[in-house]
């Protein structure tokens, strides 16, 4: 395996360079902040965890700066970019300056919410800088459609990072909190400055350590059972799971049924509450009828 040229990956000078040639301009819609910083991207690959022999996912890699610093870690990268202009320069800038590992990476031109297949061998790290106003959604859709991707790190708003890693009881814990813990064990992995982006976001920004569970959580339920008692719970969070699961249940009654069932209080709310509890009240939806078929 021929070793990159120390100086293959992206500087500010290149980033601008090359976003000039392309005529693009980072734009809020997408959330496009490109990462100009080499030592960055390097600091990403190592906390990642990437192995020689990982077949790497990346969702936006924008110019290629942590495209170029996976390529030089992993077996294979395949990059999923929506962008026309920056799919369409990818593959050049990999072949210019990783001329010897261009084999190596595949593009996919698509929305990464609309993927649900990848060309070659199965994806085993998922690894990217998201746009804040997407990353909970793609973050998800990825981990629900590649169950081979064990690893993920992303690089995500500090505040939607704080919130993928909070454990329950916590100010921030919320929806994206359980349907990330789901499928791994979450946690925050690091802070990134302001300074490593172009243009500079007024936000900072935190990479979220996934790692993929061995075992799924034990329930009769399925996910889909299990996420719309989570998206009823904290639809209404000031309200006690009672009186905000009413209209999952059919009715409070039929809700305090449930979580009784469950062995949840009703006056509990939904931010005190394990992925493992939420699935029990799924299995419990309907214990009142069940009661009444017993007497």
């Amino acid at each position: 395996m021929s070793s990159p040229a120390p100086d293959a990956l992206l500087g500010p000078a290149d980033i601008r360079e090359l976003a000039a040639a392309l005529g693009v301009r980072p734009t809020k819609q997408r959330g496009q902040n490109f990462v100009i910083d080499a030592n960055t991207v390097r600091r990403i690959v190592r906390t990642a965890g990437v192995r020689p022999d990982d077949v790497v996912v990346e969702v936006g890699p924008g110019l290629g700066s942590l495209t170029l610093a996976l390529l030089e870690a992993a077996d294979r990268v395949i990059a999923v970019e929506i962008d026309d202009v920056l799919a369409g320069a990818l593959p050049a800038t990999i072949a210019a300056r990783m001329p010897g590992r261009a084999e190596r990476f595949a593009l996919v031109h698509s929305d990464a919410m609309h993927v649900r297949e990848l060309p070659g061998p199965p994806p085993t790290a998922l690894v990217a800088n998201l746009p804040y106003n997407v990353a909970v959604p793609v973050l998800l859709h990825m981990l629900d459609t590649f169950p081979s991707i064990e690893r993920t790190l992303v690089m995500v708003q500090a505040e939607v990072a704080d919130r993928l890693a909070a454990d329950p009881g916590s100010r921030v814990y919320g929806v994206p909190s359980v349907k990330a813990n789901w499928h791994a064990e979450v946690k925050r992995a690091g802070s990134v400055g302001r300074n490593v982006f172009w243009p500079a976001p007024n936000v900072d920004s935190g990479l979220v350590s996934l790692v993929r569970r061995t075992e799924p959580i034990k329930t009769t339920a399925s996910k889909t059972e299990v996420f719309a008692v989570v998206d009823a719970a904290f639809a209404q969070r000031r309200k006690t799971l009672r009186a905000a699961l009413a209209g999952w249940a059919g009715s409070a009654a039929a809700a305090e049924a449930a979580l009784v069932a469950a062995g949840v209080s009703p006056q509990a709310r939904g931010e005190s509450l394990t992925v493992e509890e939420f699935a029990r009240i799924a299995e419990n939806r309907g214990a009142d009828h069940a009661d009444h078929a017993n007497n």
